[in-house]
């Protein structure tokens, strides 16, 4: 297993599903002892303390976080379990983007923006970051976030350590759809 594949199941560990892929459990805010993860992916992978500290230092979307002493880990956001993930609420730029699929729009016209199995809506500080995102799904659409109206309005916003924006929902009044500059 690679590093990247390695990064994407201890997100699949730590995001969503600790119990039952290597039988470890997360506390109230989404930490997980470091030599359990360790000790659980290890049984079935080459893995050590060496591999995951590589892993979180260069992960391109910072996911992970250590804590001081490295005794704990856990994702920066992203979950579909319940933990407070100790997120600072900050107000929003004006402007915030989400970058999604073709297949998504009727849907996100009609609902807005729903965290459907995860925690949070995600937003992204910057067109490119959007795109990217929503290429993921396929053929990218883009949603400019009017966040500043949101945040007048009583919408609570949080930062995460990774620099992603979150928000519990978008209503449709919030969101236009954008020009995609975009070559597949």
């Amino acid at each position: 297993m690679n590093k990247t594949e390695l990064s994407k199941f201890i997100s699949l560990i730590l995001r969503h599903k600790p119990e039952t892929i290597i039988g470890i459990s997360l506390d109230e805010h989404g930490w997980a002892n470091v030599d359990e993860l360790i000790a659980g992916i290890a049984k079935t992978k080459e893995f050590n303390m060496g591999v995951l500290e590589e892993i979180v230092r260069t992960d391109d979307k910072q996911r992970f976080s250590f804590n001081e002493d490295k005794t704990l880990i856990r994702a920066n956001q992203g979950h579909s379990i319940p933990v407070d993930v100790e997120l600072d609420e900050a107000v929003p730029p004006e402007i915030l983007w989400h970058g999604t699929g073709e297949k998504y729009v009727k849907s996100i016209d009609v609902k807005g923006l729903i965290p459907k199995s995860r925690l949070y809506v995600h937003l992204s500080k910057d067109e490119e970051t959007a795109i990217k995102v929503g290429t993921r799904h396929g053929k990218p659409v883009l949603y400019r976030v009017k966040c500043g109206e949101m945040a007048l309005d009583g919408h609570k916003f949080y930062l995460s350590k990774n620099g992603v924006w979150l928000t519990k929902a978008v209503p449709v009044k919030y969101l236009d759809k954008a020009d995609v500059k975009y070559e597949h």
